[in-house]
């Protein structure tokens, strides 16, 4: 349905036509995008016709599907008054600002919270009509505002009487107008906790698993009402980079997920926290986050761009072991962007940094999973975008060499990665052992991430038609493929 003309959306007729995109053309990518995330939609040629002669609008989901339609075709994204659809639901443009003063950056981050609740309610809800609108563009003025200035000056605040103030972790709010309490180290201390607890649960169960919903709840719950109270600026650097480590993981888990569009805000939010923290690692963690990201959407080259900020801002700052990991970080990008030299150059600098790396030095807790297997996981993911399965083989064996409790969703993916290595190099048998080692796995968590990756060895096991060891693999696979999202 379509609310009421208002004459011809001439924002629209323009953008379309900037865009290269026919009115048939619309219609199918909003019918595309609506169908990834459930909606049956049946627009036609005609409907944008009206849309754009007429100046109707389309209920629901479809503006911000349309938003997102022309925006991935400019490469940048489109917001709903440059094609004349404002008066949409404005919860496509939360989270992607990246403030210069710190108030305007907690109403950012806070504004994004509070949305998250109301994206969690029913088939028509907020982050459904984000379907398709991440825009690896949108990380530009994030990343470059970050590398000119990561730190802020201050962040003291004294909470205004109309705001709802801080309170104990997990206690009942105050009103709006009731007197705020100042936060103190107590409180920090408790989202860390909450922080660490969902580290452990993600590696272990997967973003989606239940537990997972904590961690927006707890952003909107508890940090909320702690950036909105009082606090010194010492005080306020630990709760900023507390709640930094919380959206990051949102973020992260979002990813997991498949929830691009959301794991896209998040991470902007986080990147913006981590400045008002002051915390140059953690700033570049977030950065080599959305690296991570953009290579797995197929941004290799800002992949590499990402990771090399993380880098350059954190030359002589960051620990061996944290330079490590972006290092590898950047070799992700490079072997997705088909460069094998400058792939193998990051993995050679990472795997030096490593060594570098002692049991004594200061490095941060958010970085606690990382080690030579993790090393050797993603060098192998290298090697199998470079299409090299000896190499593959040789760092897969690797990552598997220690036991992997904590870590059940990397043993899955992992185990993935070795199957694809070996049905490259002919071992079909070895292929399908590997691949049904992995579904038992990835059945015991949930990650859309494992499942895609699931989906491409069957992809590239379909040359072998019904050969009754694949037959046997898929019909393994198929509870996982079936299982809703």
């Amino acid at each position: 349905m379509s609310r009421e003309p208002r004459g011809p959306n001439e924002k629209l007729g323009t953008v379309l036509a900037l865009a290269g995109i026919s009115n048939a053309g619309l219609a199918r990518r909003v019918n595309d995008l609506g169908a990834q995330r459930g909606l049956s939609l049946r627009y036609d040629k005609t409907s944008v016709a009206r849309w754009v002669s007429k100046g109707m609008v389309p209920q629901g989901a479809a503006p911000h599907l349309i938003a997102a339609a022309i925006g991935s075709k400019l490469g940048r994204p489109v917001p709903l008054h440059e094609i004349g659809l404002a008066d949409a639901d404005p919860a496509p443009e939360i989270g992607l600002a990246f403030p210069r003063d710190v108030g305007a950056a907690v109403k950012s981050a806070t504004d994004l919270y509070r949305l998250d609740l109301a994206g969690r309610r029913g088939s028509g809800s907020v982050w459904q009509s984000l379907a398709g609108s991440f825009a690896v563009s949108a990380y530009a003025t994030p990343a470059s505002r970050w590398l000119i200035n990561p730190a802020d000056s201050s962040v003291a605040r004294e909470a205004r009487a109309e705001e709802p103030g801080a309170r104990p972790f997990g206690g009942p709010g105050p009103g709006v107008g009731s007197e705020p309490v100042r936060v103190g180290h107590s409180d920090v201390a408790k989202l860390r906790e909450a922080a660490e607890e969902a580290r452990r649960w993600d590696s272990k169960y997967g973003g989606g698993d239940w537990r997972s919903s904590m961690v927006p709840e707890c952003l909107r719950v508890d940090a909320t009402p702690l950036l909105l109270g009082a606090y010194s600026d010492e005080v306020g650097r630990a709760l900023f980079g507390a709640t930094a480590e919380l959206t990051r993981l949102a973020g992260w888990m979002a990813f997991d997920t498949g929830q691009q569009e959301a794991a896209q805000r998040y991470y902007i939010q986080a990147l913006r926290l981590a400045r008002a923290a002051a915390d140059v690692p953690f700033g570049g963690y977030v950065l080599a986050s959305m690296s991570l990201q953009a290579t797995y959407r197929g941004f290799a080259d800002e992949g590499v761009d990402l990771a090399q900020a993380a880098l350059e801002r954190n030359r002589s700052i960051a620990t061996d072991r944290v330079m490590s990991f972006f290092h590898l970080v950047e070799a992700r990008a490079h072997a997705k962007a088909d460069d094998a030299p400058a792939c193998g150059a990051a993995l050679a600098a990472a795997e030096s940094r490593l060594e570098r790396a002692r049991d004594g030095d200061p490095d941060p807790s958010w970085l606690d999973f990382y080690s030579s297997d993790r090393l050797a996981a993603d060098a192998a993911e290298c090697y199998r975008d470079l299409r090299a399965p000896r190499q593959v083989r040789r760092f897969t064996e690797q990552a598997l060499s220690k036991p992997t409790e904590e870590f059940v969703r990397s043993h899955g993916l992992r185990l993935l990665v070795s199957a694809v290595a070996e049905l490259e190099s002919g071992n079909l048998d070895a292929a399908c052992a590997a691949g049904t080692r992995a579904v038992e796995v990835a059945g015991r968590i949930s990650s859309a991430r494992t499942t895609e990756y699931v989906r491409d060895l069957l992809h590239r096991m379909e040359p072998y038609g019904d050969n009754p060891r694949v037959a046997e693999f898929r019909e393994r696979a198929r509870p996982l493929l079936a299982a809703p999202a």
